[in-house]
């Protein structure tokens, strides 16, 4: 017994000096990659690598204009909700490996839209986008541009680099059908939408949901995404949640 209760003993002293050790082991791994990441990609750095990456998107990249010459038809809850998804449009462009140059056309100072954007969006007059009270239509040829809208006939094929591409600044609880349609049409405006159609089917639901309008983050995650990888289904994964209702097509995945 007291041989056995040594034996025991020393299995428990062996494993816990062995598990110090891989413990130890670990520290120092962990310290040398903190050290490692600390050294190669301070905060400083990184905000010199993503304001260099976005300077660049404004000569090179292709640009993405917010119209926010609709807001008149907006409540004060659908205008705040359009300044919060700005926000995560524009994070997600800083972060992006290839990011757009983003402009807010219509944007009039003092205006609910602005007032919102300044108040709910923490350093938002240093944000890398232009803002204008102008609108695209005086700012870029007409053949440049490209009016995103989910009521288009036109699916999205490409993002090209010179293009602008318009996105309707609209939260719309009360669903005004074809608003940002007919106003592409009433200024003779190539029209697309992305290629939701093409690329996912219907998803069967409890509530027999479905639909293919996005919020403008949304619709900015899968003209990011593909602006990256070239591929649609990897796009629109990224930029339809699963609440609209639809899935990739299996010939997609």
């Amino acid at each position: 017994n007291v041989l056995r209760k040594q034996r025991h003993w020393e299995k428990i002293i062996t494993a816990k000096k062995k598990k110090r050790k891989q413990e130890k082991e670990k520290r120092k791994a962990k310290h040398a990659e903190d050290k490692g990441i600390a050294h190669q990609h301070s905060k400083r750095v990184l905000k010199t690598i993503a304001k260099e990456r976005l300077l660049a998107a404004k000569e090179a990249a292709p640009w993405l204009c917010i119209d926010l010459s609709m807001t008149s038809h907006m409540t004060h809850k659908e205008i705040s909700r359009l300044a919060a998804q700005i926000r995560r449009l524009y994070g997600s462009n800083k972060k992006a490996g290839k990011p757009f140059w983003i402009c807010l056309t219509g944007f009039v100072a003092g205006s609910p839209i602005s007032e919102e954007c300044l108040r709910m969006n923490d350093g938002f007059s240093n944000y890398l986008m232009d803002t204008t009270p102008e609108s695209y239509l005086d700012l870029f040829p007409l053949e440049t541009i490209v009016y995103l809208t989910p009521d288009s006939e036109n699916a999205l094929q490409d993002i090209e680099p010179h293009r602008v591409y318009v996105l309707g600044g609209l939260v719309d609880e009360s669903i005004q059908k074809k608003l940002t349609l007919q106003k592409a049409q009433e200024q003779s405006l190539q029209t697309a939408r992305l290629p939701i159609a093409e690329y996912m089917v219907k998803n069967a639901n409890v509530k027999n949901y479905h639909s293919e309008t996005l919020a403008i983050n949304q619709v900015f995650d899968a003209l990011s995404t593909y602006y990256e990888t070239q591929s649609w289904p990897e796009a629109l994964k990224a930029g339809v949640p699963p609440g609209k209702g639809y899935v990739l097509q299996k010939t997609a995945l």
